[in-house]
């Protein structure tokens, strides 16, 4: 991580990490998310919550030997590091691609309805694009320095759905990884284009947080005993103190009922 990408990730909320993704493992993850979502059908993203409009995967942390490489990739890592800190787990792996000629737009939001607290920023998430993300296609949209704000947009905005003024889109060819701190205001915006718009989101949180999606009870027995000991504490799964604050409040959606 350079000096110029701290500062983004300082001041603007975000960086954006081109041709970070090689051709032969985006190919996969492409391959991958087509598998999982073809298998789950009618049952797809199940395990959180489903959005108007939109194809979602959810758990994918235990439904393929490759989406492990994508949440445990170490120079990734170290950009969560800085964002939230240097001991964090993974809180969900989910996938999204808004459906193709749909005016769906996601309101402003702050992941999980995240706001800093005394400790400081506590999520993060690492969107890694499987196709372009272009104007026309539903790319994400950010308020730079949003995250400084600690304010919900829900609770500022007469209607987070609308543009606002400062946003910017984030636009880059597919096999970029975009890091940003989640407590800046963002969202999807509308596929107006007739082809798929899909993207991982590996979503991080400070230990002390609970998880999203709570990944000891979620990944099958199959899954669990094929993670090395690194991926073990990468997604809390013997953390007894991760397991205790999980199901007392688990994390939800910035915007999703």
């Amino acid at each position: 991580m350079t000096g110029a990408e701290q500062r983004q990730l300082d001041e603007r909320g975000f960086v954006l990490l081109h041709d970070f993704i090689p051709l032969p493992l985006l190919e996969e993850l492409r391959k991958e998310v087509e598998r999982v979502d073809a298998e789950e059908g009618g049952r797809a993203g199940s395990e959180f919550r489903k959005e108007p409009h939109t194809r979602r995967l959810a758990n994918l942390a235990g439904k393929g030997d490759v989406f492990p490489r994508v949440i445990s990739d170490a120079a990734i890592l170290e950009y969560v590091g800085y964002v939230i800190g240097g001991r964090f787990k993974l809180s969900s792996l989910n996938a999204r691609a808004p459906d193709p000629l749909s005016e769906w737009v996601q309101p402003l939001h702050c992941d999980a309805g995240a706001l800093p607290d005394e400790k400081g920023f506590w999520v993060c998430n690492a969107i890694w694009m499987l196709d372009d993300f272009t104007a026309e296609n539903g790319a994400t949209r950010i308020v730079p320095g949003s995250h400084h704000w600690g304010k919900d947009p829900r609770d500022v905005l007469e209607d987070p759905m609308a543009p606002h003024p400062d946003e910017i889109l984030v636009l880059a060819r597919a096999g970029t990884v975009a890091v940003i701190n989640t407590h800046a205001w963002h969202g999807g915006t509308a596929n107006r284009s007739s082809a798929p718009r899909r993207c991982l989101h590996a979503f991080y949180t400070r230990w002390d947080k609970p998880q999203q999606q709570f990944q000891r009870d979620l990944l099958s027995e199959a899954a669990k005993s094929r993670l090395s000991p690194e991926l073990r504490e990468l997604l809390a799964i013997d953390d007894e103190f991760n397991a205790r604050v999980t199901l007392a409040d688990p994390l939800r959606s910035g915007f999703l009922k």
